[in-house]
């Protein structure tokens, strides 16, 4: 039986104007990603890629490819990670360009951080209507599972919104709930005690500002990062409030937050509703707002999946393989 002859092709794409140092990515880091993502050989040549392979993997690589030398030509900035998650967008939208990429369809998603000297933009459409919800609605609620950038947009927007100085102060908050563990006694006074809880958002807020701009604003109190439960009392106003891991509010902790809201606030929730901590899922505030308050004005909805995620590639594969052992279990739960 003979072995069937494979079809191997070449084509020329055209990079004039294209930033070929972002085009390729630090040591050709994008190339390789194209070579491992669709099997073909990629070589930048002046001012032409030249792409060689099998059919298949052309016909799949070179829309994936002309979308990166436009962004290139925008100098918009990408890495290997953004050429993965474009491929994929592409095949699930048969063949069709993303809508948003980094710095694609303009400056109103864009987040310019002067004091890092750094643009955040969204690296998804989920993103991107997460960042827009922020800006049209007082009250956003953020739905999705790790890497999603749900506390790090929320964060960046809140920065940003201080620079410009449209709020007075930023409050970020978190239930202290252990996260399937004891830790046991904690030494120190009670700020001591929940500053492991609080952690993931100082390190958010220094990687949006200058390390001593951080210091000085929370001195100030510019900036404050508190558990959940010192919100009880207060009004929230002129502010940009967080409330972050908001799975692990109750429902009693979740009504007390929400009616924290002052005048000229904005508040962000963030969530992932497969990791609650607390003893009984249906305890959780997060999944009682979901069902109660989807009907009011100004108060957005926004659901980020795997396609939405930032972080390492296989953090995308292991939140579907999780996914996917939740469905099989709750199938052979059910009855026949």
């Amino acid at each position: 039986m003979g072995t069937q002859e494979q079809t191997i092709v070449e084509h020329r794409l055209d990079t004039e104007g294209a930033d070929q140092l972002l085009l390729a990515g630090v040591n050709d880091s994008n190339l390789q990603e194209l070579v491992r993502l669709f099997g073909i050989r990629v070589v930048l040549r002046g001012d032409q890629l030249v792409l060689s392979g099998e059919v298949e993997g052309m016909e799949k690589a070179v829309p994936v490819i002309q979308h990166l030398i436009e962004l290139a030509r925008l100098r918009a900035p990408f890495d290997a990670k953004d050429v993965a998650r474009f491929a994929e967008e592409f095949a699930s939208r048969g063949g069709a360009p993303p809508t948003v990429g980094p710095g694609a369809d303009g400056d109103e998603v864009r987040i310019a951080l002067p004091g890092m000297r750094k643009i955040v933009t969204p690296r998804s459409q989920g993103q991107a209507r997460y960042l827009e919800a922020i800006q049209r609605d007082d009250i956003v609620i953020s739905i999705g599972p790790a890497g999603t950038g749900k506390t790090y947009l929320a964060v960046a927007t809140a920065v940003d919104a201080l620079y410009k100085k449209r709020v007075r102060r930023i409050i970020l908050a978190r239930p202290a709930v252990e996260a399937g563990e004891n830790l046991g006694f904690l030494p120190g006074d009670l700020q001591e005690k929940v500053d492991p809880y609080l952690r993931p958002l100082y390190d958010s807020l220094e990687d949006m500002m200058p390390s001593d701009r951080v210091q000085r604003s929370l001195e100030e109190r510019t900036i404050e990062i508190a558990p959940l439960a010192y919100m009880r009392g207060r009004t929230l106003s002129d502010a940009f409030v967080i409330l972050d891991e908001a799975q692990n509010a109750t429902t009693a902790q979740m009504k007390m937050f929400l009616t924290r809201l002052g005048l000229n606030s904005r508040v962000v929730i963030t969530g992932d509703k497969t990791q609650i901590d607390l003893p009984r899922d249906e305890d959780s505030g997060l999944l009682q707002i979901e069902e109660i308050l989807q009907s009011i004005e100004g108060i957005s909805f926004v659901y980020l999946d795997a396609m939405d995620v930032i972080r390492h590639r296989l953090v995308k594969d292991i939140i579907r393989a999780y996914d996917e052992a939740d469905r099989d279990e709750r199938g052979a739960e059910e009855p026949a």
